[in-house]
């Protein structure tokens, strides 16, 4: 069954440990998978990680570009600075998801101050509301997502989660929430702070009659999460209309499923990991016109 429609308290019932690809998989040999490809990279210098990060966010917005979840000038991408972590870099307002290089991100303070980027400097300032609440709260974030993609925004009119349906839909069991509260564009702090204390230490939430938001430890994870809730919006937009709108009658995956399928493929290890294809394709695709120094 799926959780309740709207959760206010923050919190989420279950705890994550780690994961490996023998626990995906059931195939033991592949346990030493999680140790040497199933997290990030370590840097030892904080600027060349810097530049790493600033390289796969650029190749975020060209993920976001192909998968067709810019609409006009609405949508964005944030990732916590490693050097000063009371930042973060986000796009400049008004520029193509597609046409975004690593030389064009915004260095932005937790008060809205533009510390350094490219010849654009527009700050979002819905991206700034948002986001800086959202990094500030929680630590354990890298990379919040947020756009108004086509299949999220139809789930967020109907002020409620998904249900379990499919596997896929596992990774967000008891992960995933609706912030009902829609005041507008996001403009306040206030209003950021409120979806910063309703979103919790979930990995998701739809905002109400706006768009999804994901959130991650890692770029990968957040943006991976972001593709697979879309997606997984897209099916329960399907199997309802399949049904004539009688969701008693869609087949459901039960709590205890539900968690063990959780357990093995909704950490932040496995989104890192299930990520990487992603970001492969794009580096493949727009790697050098992203990045001018090393490939990933």
């Amino acid at each position: 069954m799926a959780p309740s429609a709207v959760e206010t308290n923050g919190t989420s019932s279950k705890t994550e440990g780690s994961v490996s690809a023998a626990d995906v998989s059931g195939d033991p040999t592949l346990a030493h998978v999680n140790e040497e490809y199933g997290r990030p990279p370590v840097f030892a210098d904080p600027l060349k990680y810097r530049s790493w990060l600033k390289h796969r966010l650029a190749l975020a917005f060209r993920i976001f570009a192909k998968h067709g979840f810019m609409e006009g000038i609405a949508g964005h991408i944030t990732v916590r600075d490693p050097v000063d972590p009371s930042s973060f870099w986000v796009n400049p307002f008004g520029t193509h998801f597609a046409l975004i290089t690593d030389d064009d991100l915004l260095r932005v303070s937790h008060d809205g101050q533009v510390l350094e980027g490219g010849p654009n400097k527009m700050l979002n300032y819905a991206a700034f509301a948002i986001h800086s609440e959202i990094h500030k709260a929680r630590p354990d974030v890298q990379c919040a997502a947020h756009s108004h993609s086509l299949y999220g925004r139809a789930m967020c009119a109907t002020a409620r989660t998904l249900d379990m349906l499919t596997q896929d839909f596992c990774i967000f069991y008891d992960d995933h929430v609706v912030y009902p509260n829609f005041a507008g564009v996001v403009l306040a702090a206030d209003e950021g702070r409120r979806i910063a204390e309703v979103l919790g230490s979930r990995k998701a939430a739809f905002l109400g009659n706006h768009g999804i938001l994901t959130a991650g430890a890692s770029i990968e994870a957040a943006v991976n999460w972001f593709v697979l809730l879309e997606k997984c919006s897209q099916v329960q937009m399907i199997a309802e209309a399949a049904v004539g709108g009688r969701r008693n009658e869609l087949t459901t995956i039960g709590p205890e499923e539900s968690l063990n399928s959780w357990k093995a493929i909704g950490t932040s290890d496995a989104g890192y990991f299930g990520g990487l294809p992603l970001f492969q394709m794009a580096e493949k695709e727009f790697g050098e016109s992203t990045f001018l120094g090393r490939g990933v």
